[in-house]
């Protein structure tokens, strides 16, 4: 049985399913949007344990998230449930998480790395089921604008704010299979924010 806990931990609401293994994670400024949220991730007909305490699994879980959402980098990724997706979007997430902190990527550039089709990547990031764990904020447009993102433009924009690393250079990286995934720094997509939207 997969159990369901939340916390709120800096004013963000956290919501974790876990037995040893993630399951489903997600966050949002209130609790009824975080179990929203978390609930559409799950299959209807998986059962659920709904616990106030949260077990060692979701207390990491939780630990690694806050982390996250600060912008800082967590030593390691929890162990993610991802044995009964699809291989192509297994493939998808593992390149999104060598997206390095201070970095973003495109949805061509992960489909370059991987395979496939920049909608195809577009398509299994707004599915993201392991947020923040899987950081599909870091990737955006060709453009390098921000695209979009499942909790909103603003909360894209802020955390990628709060990633900035001050480096110069893109840079490419290898993925799982073989590939290699382009990687630019967070400071541009930055940077086309503020002219577009003015935002501070």
């Amino acid at each position: 049985m997969i159990q369901v806990f939340t916390q709120i931990i800096n004013d963000t609401w956290l919501a974790v399913a876990c037995t040893e293994q993630i399951f489903a994670s997600s966050f949002a400024d209130t609790e009824q949007k975080v179990m929203s949220k978390l609930l559409d991730k799950l299959p209807f007909n998986v059962p659920l344990h709904f616990l106030s305490s949260p077990s060692a699994c979701a207390k990491d879980a939780f630990s690694s998230m806050a982390a996250i959402l600060k912008g800082k980098k967590v030593k390691s990724t929890p162990n993610l449930a991802m044995d009964n997706l699809p291989k192509y979007t297994v493939m998808v997430l593992k390149a999104v998480m060598q997206i390095p902190l201070g970095y973003v990527s495109t949805y061509g550039a992960v489909a370059k790395a991987v395979g496939g089709g920049s909608r195809a990547v577009g398509n299994i990031m707004a599915g993201n089921i392991f947020v923040p764990f899987i950081p599909c904020h870091r990737v955006v447009r060709a453009d390098l604008s921000l695209g979009g993102y499942g909790g909103g433009l603003k909360a894209k924009h802020q955390l990628l704010m709060k990633e900035k690393q001050s480096y110069l250079k893109s840079k490419k990286v290898l993925v799982e299979n073989g590939g290699v995934l382009q990687v630019y720094p967070v400071e541009t997509t930055l940077d086309n924010v503020s002219k577009i939207f003015s935002l501070p």
